[in-house]
């Protein structure tokens, strides 16, 4: 009698488990992938994009180093709960390449954030979102 209670016991808890794995991977193959930025995808996206004159001046490292300024002006104003102002976030890159003594001409600075901001809008983690329906 005790191994039917057993037996019965672990069917009920195997029966449960699988209703609830299954209900969730329904749910989470339903919903769209969490866009990630890639900092050396997005190097490769904007270098196609920019200017010749742009690219044979400065190397991916150089464009790397002005993509991870902006990241890190973007997450200083998330940790303070606003919204980047694209002059902000210029200002903020520009003295940051002035303090690196970098050779950057200010409408280059413009080139690669605006090719920055259309490569974050192409991957869904900026521009306008449409919230999940359970929100």
């Amino acid at each position: 009698m005790a191994i039917a209670v057993v037996v019965v016991g672990a069917l009920l808890v195997f029966v449960i488990a699988a209703v609830v794995i299954g209900r969730e991977t329904s749910r989470l193959s339903a919903a769209p992938p969490r866009p990630v930025f890639d900092v050396d995808e997005a190097i490769v996206w904007i270098a196609d994009r920019l200017p010749l004159e742009v690219t044979s001046q400065h190397s991916h490292a150089d464009l790397r180093q002005i993509l991870l300024w902006s990241v890190e002006h973007l997450r200083v104003l998330a940790l303070e709960d606003r919204v980047a102002e694209e002059e902000e976030t210029f200002g903020y890159v520009a003295d940051r390449v002035a303090e690196a003594d970098l050779d950057w001409e200010p409408i280059q600075l413009k080139w690669v954030l605006d090719l920055q901001a259309q490569y974050l809008e192409l991957i869904g983690a900026a521009g306008r979102q449409e919230m999940p329906p359970d929100v």
